[in-house]
């Protein structure tokens, strides 16, 4: 038998230190991510029987049999007392690979995550659709999880969840919450979303919108009177319009484009920004909430013209990341440098600064 690698253990230890993700593959000790900083641990050497021990250990019994002949899955993973995992199995040059996201038991509050208030506007929708989007590892489900908590904290409502695979798990209190797992639950997304709108739903958070058929059954539920939530990979609000509008051919552009203009309600782009003083990570974030006018941007193919709007100091309930780094700064999070070195437009950011302390409105405010 071969040499075993303690992966309960491992994993504990890695959610003490405040890991976010661990990296495990053959021939190397396994790593961590930390404050958004990939760090080597000096544990064990990994070779491929362990990798192959390791992941049948904590592969979910439907897939045991079958996982060591598989080349790429997700699946979430559970250390009682401790916290639940996503875990991504792949191969790399023909070899096992994990990587594995923590994921706490507790669903941190909009306030505990430093996040707008204002986003609490949004949580107010009866139907339409909300995009909270940003790269992989900028807090996405942590924020919508957030969101959606508080929607059950606070009402009487009936939230499905259609996820791959479930991450966060909301306990039903005033709210029913129905959480499904593709594959286990659902086929896919697309049949989720059709048969969730059969299950009297008020709330439907789809994990991710990853193709055209995803996206057209979203724009359909919340069309027919739901409120949906759902990430995608964009970095902006702009990004994020014409990613969807992109997802389809030409000729159904001008469609989708009304289809969307009449149903989005607001996107969230996040950025997640590491304080070197305070050894912690802070969200920025772009809030965009569709007004009349952005309404008339998105079917006239003039989503441009929607920075200036979110530049716009005078404009309620809507954020730029500049304005949210400066706010950051102000309120002593993080640096001038480092919030500079994360704008998309530093010279902007400046100004900004220049202005701040002469009646620039904060969000926190």
């Amino acid at each position: 038998m071969g040499e075993y690698f303690d992966i309960v253990n491992f994993l504990k230890s890695a959610v003490v230190s405040g890991a976010s993700d661990e990296h495990l593959r053959v021939g190397y000790a396994p790593f961590i991510r930390k404050n958004g900083f990939i760090k080597k641990t000096n544990s064990t050497v990994l070779t491929k029987e362990m990798l192959d021990d390791i992941v049948v250990r904590i592969a979910p019994a439907s897939l045991k049999n079958s996982i060591l002949s598989m080349k790429d899955v997700d699946f979430a993973y559970e250390i009682q007392g401790s916290s639940r995992f996503r875990v991504n199995y792949s191969r790399l040059l023909g070899l096992p690979s994990l990587v594995i996201r923590n994921l706490s038991y507790k669903i941190p509050s909009i306030e505990e995550l430093n996040l707008p208030p204002i986003l609490q506007n949004i949580l107010k929708q009866h139907s339409g659709l909300v995009l909270v989007t940003g790269p992989t590892g900028s807090g996405k489900s942590t924020t919508l999880a957030s969101l959606i908590n508080r929607i059950c904290v606070e009402n009487s409502k009936h939230v499905i969840t259609i996820e791959d695979p479930v991450e966060y798990v909301f306990n039903s209190s005033r709210s029913i919450v129905s959480q499904r797992q593709i594959g286990v639950d659902t086929e896919s997304f697309a049949d989720g979303i059709k048969y969730a709108l059969r299950q009297d739903p008020d709330i439907i958070l789809i994990g991710e919108i990853r193709d055209n058929i995803t996206m057209e059954a979203a724009l359909k539920a919340s069309e027919t009177g739901h409120l949906v939530f759902s990430t995608l990979h964009t970095s902006d609000a702009v990004q994020t319009i014409n990613r969807v509008i992109n997802m389809f051919d030409e000729q159904s552009r001008n469609t989708i484009r009304k289809q969307l203009a009449d149903t989005l309600r607001a996107t969230v782009a996040q950025k997640l920004i590491y304080s070197e003083k305070k050894q912690e990570r802070y969200p920025a974030c772009e809030v965009m909430v569709v007004t009349s006018t952005i309404r008339d941007y998105i079917i006239k193919n003039n989503t441009e013209e929607i920075y200036k709007l979110l530049g716009d100091t005078s404009v309620d309930n809507m954020f730029s990341l500049n304005k949210s780094l400066a706010d950051l700064v102000v309120n002593n999070y993080i640096s001038e440098k480092e919030a500079l070195e994360n704008s998309n437009d530093p010279g902007e950011l400046e100004k900004i600064f220049r202005g701040v302390f002469q009646g620039t409105k904060s969000y926190y405010d």
